[in-house]
């Protein structure tokens, strides 16, 4: 498995592992509300801090290997249009949350954000 991906272009690794960790941020940012919203406070915030850890083991690689091949806008960028793409289905079907034209507008101003930052590339 580790040497098919190290086989995949840099672009796909970063974007895999931009998405990974992007699962992982979602759930230890917003996760809490549903699943701990009984809890405190601090026990919400110790789960997540363990659950960001391994954003955090996932995110650092994903930037050191996107970085032989992006500028950090552009790492930058990818990771924020990925976040929307991760944070949009998970706060409609794990958070329950109303889908609105709302993120549908986001999604155009992220294709802007994508375009400027790489048009010169």
């Amino acid at each position: 498995m580790f040497a098919f991906f190290q086989n995949l272009p840099v672009p796909l690794q970063a974007a895999f592992l931009l998405t990974l960790s992007n699962v992982f941020m979602t759930f230890a940012w917003y996760g809490h509300l549903k699943s701990l919203a009984g809890s405190p406070w601090y026990t919400a915030a110790f789960i997540s801090w363990g659950i960001a850890l391994f954003e955090y083991l996932l995110q650092v690689p994903a930037n050191r290997i996107g970085f032989t091949h992006f500028n950090v806008g552009q790492l930058k960028i990818m990771q924020e249009v990925i976040t929307l793409a991760v944070f949009v289905p998970f706060s409609v079907f794990y958070l329950n949350q109303p889908l609105k034209l709302d993120y549908l507008w986001a999604g155009l101003c992220m294709v802007g954000a994508v375009y400027f930052i790489f048009r010169g590339a």
